[in-house]
């Protein structure tokens, strides 16, 4: 995903080594395409590659024009796939091989539902404004690729939570489908009998070789995950809620209070060390993206005081919430 988009800006005439250096990538690394970068280092990437390019876009014409199977394991697998229903439960089941967001939902992130009597796939990604150019890359991709083995329309409609962006007249083009903005989810909605229709775009035989892989690899990735990183995980869909205790989370773990606590001690950290670390990254995360005020961001973090979290923020920064969100907005 990251070499496919320095590539992509390159294309376009950006210097793909100096806009790695500059999201503070090293370039050795997709040497390797199995190795992975922070999706805070994709983010940077990401928006030097708009400014590099002068093309706010980006993100939606890099799904338009470079194919999942291009880029990831993920969309090799897709494409070997029996049938499109099968390809979105493998995209479920693998999508965190090509990218596992820090704001990232613990339930699976897309969901096929019926909706008075449509069918819609949605993007369950928590707070999705805060980073809007994955969903412009998911939706062109799932959008654009099958079109090249599929006989007629998939998608009939587009339902996406962000306001219409400048490039407005880009989404008629990519999706030729109605666009709604600043919309209650991120949706596509579907071909009534979208999952039966056939794809058979390779044979049998290479579907179990990639899925082999595919399985190596999601066991490496959850291998690697820290004790540290896994209570990471569990907070991150209950910050708002402020129901973050640490019986609360040793519950949900099945562990006593002490052994959440000796496990971390393990690797040389606090349970209030990890729970503050993680409210001043989203902080940031909110704030810099200039989609959240300062009083919103301090609810989605878990303060219930918006001075009490100026304080805090003042203590992780050494700036004010508002100087952090103009600079982003800027």
């Amino acid at each position: 995903m990251v070499a496919g988009l320095a590539n992509f800006a390159a294309s376009k005439g950006a210097d793909a080594a100096r806009l790695l250096v500059g999201a503070g990538i090293d370039g050795a690394l997709l040497d390797d395409p199995d190795n992975r970068v922070s999706a805070s280092a994709y983010a940077a990437l990401m928006r030097a590659a708009q400014r590099a390019c002068a093309d706010p876009g980006l993100a939606l014409h890099y799904g338009e024009a470079v194919d999942m199977s291009d880029v990831s394991i993920v969309g090799l697998i897709m494409n070997a796939s029996e049938n499109m229903g099968e390809a979105f439960l493998q995209l479920n089941r693998f999508g965190r091989l090509a990218l596992e967001t820090e704001n990232a939902s613990a339930d699976p992130r897309f969901a096929l539902i019926e909706r008075d009597g449509s069918l819609w796939l949605v993007d369950n990604r928590i707070d999705p404004n805060a980073f809007p150019e994955i969903t412009e890359t998911a939706f062109a991709r799932l959008t654009c690729g099958p079109r090249n083995f599929l006989a007629r329309p998939h998608v009939l409609e587009v339902h996406v939570t962000h306001p219409a962006p400048s490039y407005r007249a880009d989404y008629d083009r990519v999706f030729s489908a109605p666009v709604k903005f600043d919309a209650e989810w991120n949706a596509l909605r579907l071909a009534p009998n979208l999952p039966a229709w056939p794809i058979s775009h390779a044979r049998r035989y290479v579907f179990g070789v990639l899925l082999d892989r595919a399985e190596d690899l999601l066991q490496q990735l959850d291998s690697s995950k820290s004790f540290t990183n896994q209570i990471e995980t569990l907070l991150l869909p209950l910050l708002h809620t402020g129901e973050v205790s640490a019986n609360a989370v040793a519950a949900k773990l099945g562990f006593s209070r002490q052994t959440l606590f000796r496990r971390l001690r393990a690797e040389e950290t606090s349970y209030e060390n990890v729970l503050d670390a993680l409210r001043h990254r989203m902080a940031e995360l909110y704030l810099r993206s200039g989609k959240a005020s300062v009083n919103e961001t301090a609810y989605l973090v878990g303060f219930s005081d918006p001075a009490s979290f100026s304080r805090a923020f003042k203590r992780w920064t050494g700036k004010t919430p508002s100087e952090v969100r103009g600079r982003g907005r800027s």
